[in-house]
């Protein structure tokens, strides 16, 4: 190679499967289409195979045949033919062994390559970050968190199925569903709405939303000791607002159908005192874990989530009560409704990333209240743009008896008023607002 080709060879980077890759590009019409799933300019190491896969791509996308003099003809005439090391380097390349069975695997060591590559001048990004004093340190961890999550699209990004491998897997796993009875996402423990969602599913950001006093907490709550009881799957609950100990008694009022009222005040029958001592025993055991840090960030429940699951292996769901009291900053922002988008957004990736769903409380705003039909709506959700955009599914709450008064067990309408991949309706369950404890209706 001549030495204005080269580059600093102490960068990880494979010469010989960029080499072959070019090489089918050029002998193999498939090859490009291959490539182009999954490979950009800045995969390639070296600046000769980056103009050249430039090219190719430029003459793929006009629908020129591609081919050595195809090539030749337009890198000369853009003044390129010499950078790239002439027509002996392109003879060279028809010299290698193309073999397009194996094409993928060549691309997935250049790809492999190119990523650790990109960690590295991460790397060298923090530590420049970490000397500049000038910079807030909120500011360095938010950049380190979208680089993170736009390596770890590049990787999912990296591992593409072709169409063939895609199907297939969809057909084994329908065939595995068939033999099983079980749903296919997680049990809420609410046989309606399991049955419209499937249960709630992997990597899917979940929306309940409600006005204050609707009983938001309480079924969440709910949900969490359900599924944690059912599948015995670690359950991480974050609560913004009420502390451990107030959930704690609200989970003890649930399990013994009692007042929370009558609970604190220790009014127990000798029944009751029995029934405490075992749902001690049986709550004290399962993995829910309630953490009731106040202005939590993003990277902190990323951080949390790794914790769980190093030390349990697994982790089944995640609840955040509620999304108008998280930040994405300690710094104030200016513009709240940006920072909710930005907020939505990254635990939509953080469900993607972890392969988990995540159950995010949500405020309505007022202008329900203005409205004679008080049954909530998509565009009652406050700041309603992000949140209807990036969460897979938005269940509302309506409880009649809130404004009207006339029940002393509800009658509760659960609204899903968004559905990504399903259909959308309203169930019916019951509340009783003594022990704040929803049942099937």
């Amino acid at each position: 190679m001549n030495d204005n080709l080269k580059k600093l060879n102490h960068l990880p980077h494979n010469f010989l499967a960029e080499k072959i890759i070019l090489s089918s590009l050029l002998t193999n019409p498939e090859a490009i289409e291959i490539s182009l799933r999954s490979l950009t300019v800045e995969s390639f190491y070296f600046k000769n195979h980056q103009e050249i896969y430039r090219a190719i791509v430029f003459l793929y996308q006009k629908n020129h045949f591609i081919d050595t003099i195809s090539l030749t003809t337009f890198l000369q005439n853009q003044g390129l033919l010499n950078e790239i090391g002439g027509i002996d380097f392109l003879n060279d390349l028809l010299n290698q062994i193309a073999d397009i069975s194996h094409l993928e695997d060549y691309i997935q060591l250049v790809q492999d390559k190119f990523l650790r590559r990109l960690l590295i001048k991460l790397g060298y990004k923090i530590v420049n970050s970490s000397y500049t004093t000038n910079i807030p340190l909120e500011d360095i961890f938010i950049e380190l968190e979208t680089n993170f999550l736009n390596l770890t699209n590049e990787l999912e990004y990296s591992e593409t199925l072709n169409n063939a491998e895609l199907f297939s897997n969809i057909f084994l796993e329908l065939k595995e569903k068939s033999r099983d009875n079980n749903l296919p996402g997680l049990t809420s423990g609410f046989y309606d709405l399991d049955s419209i969602t499937q249960g709630f599913q992997k990597s899917d950001l979940i929306i309940l939303a409600g006005r204050p006093s609707m009983g938001k907490t309480a079924l969440c709550l709910n949900i969490a000791l359900n599924v944690v009881k059912q599948t015995k799957q670690p359950v991480l609950f974050l609560s913004l607002e009420m502390s451990k100990e107030q959930l704690t008694y609200r989970l003890l009022s649930n399990e013994l159908e009692i007042s929370n009222t009558q609970l604190r005040a220790g009014h127990l029958t000798e029944t009751d005192w029995n029934h405490l001592n075992n749902a001690i025993k049986t709550l004290s055991s399962l993995p829910l874990f309630i953490d009731d840090s106040p202005n939590i960030l993003t990277q902190d429940i990323r951080t949390k989530i790794k914790k769980i699951i190093f030390e349990q292996n697994q982790i089944g769901l995640i609840v955040i009560d509620y999304l108008q009291l998280m930040q994405n900053s300690k710094l104030a922002s200016d513009n709240r409704v940006q920072e909710l988008s930005q907020i939505t957004r990254s635990l939509k990736r953080i469900a993607r990333e972890f392969n988990v769903p995540i159950i995010t409380l949500s405020q309505l705003s007022r202008n329900v209240e203005n409205r004679v039909n008080k049954r909530p709506i998509l565009s009652d959700l406050r700041e309603s743009g992000s949140i209807e955009q990036d969460a897979d599914l938005v269940l509302m709450l309506y409880r009649d008896s809130y404004y009207n008064n006339t029940e002393k067990v509800d009658s509760v309408e659960l609204i899903i008023a968004k559905h990504r991949n399903g259909p959308i309706g309203a169930i019916n369950l019951k509340f009783d607002p003594k022990s704040t404890k929803f049942k099937n209706y």
